[in-house]
């Protein structure tokens, strides 16, 4: 079903790895209330309901990132959930959360770019983008017709 070269498939890989680590290993911290979880999601304004909620997102994300067949589902998900921790960073929370040094928002950056890059080289696995990626939109059919001279 892939039609991933190596080299690509290399990347795929790396880049799942990558995203599922950094998205797995906050889980716990999501799911066990620590105090950092607490104080962000509390700042966000969406106390332990969000902080659920997205860890329960991001556990589904890592599933699916290491499912070869739903890679591009998980990445696309993870886009998603990051996107808005990110967007959270920037106008609520700021770089560095609880002078972690910027730490969060690094590692959600590179959820962000590798997810990106996932979602990229599994594009044609994508039902929706699928069905227009098998058209050559620089193809011409020879109809016998002449083209106009507009």
């Amino acid at each position: 079903m892939s039609s991933l070269s190596k080299t690509e498939h290399i990347v795929s890989w790396s880049c799942r790895i990558v995203a599922a680590v950094i998205l797995a290993q906050t889980l716990f911290f999501k799911f066990t209330g620590a105090e950092e979880s607490i104080y962000i999601f509390t700042k966000v304004g969406l106390g332990p309901w969000g902080r659920y909620g997205s860890g329960l997102a991001e556990l589904i994300a890592v599933g699916l990132l290491l499912t070869p067949r739903f890679a591009w589902a998980g990445a696309l998900l993870a886009f998603g959930v990051i996107s808005g921790a990110l967007v959270s960073h920037l106008t609520v929370l700021g770089i560095a959360v609880k002078n972690d040094g910027g730490l969060l928002f690094g590692l959600a950056v590179t959820v962000f770019a590798t997810s990106a890059v996932i979602v990229f080289l599994h594009r044609r696995q994508i039902p929706v983008v699928s069905q227009y990626s098998n058209h050559k939109p620089h193809e011409l059919k020879l109809t016998g017709r002449q083209p106009c001279a507009d």
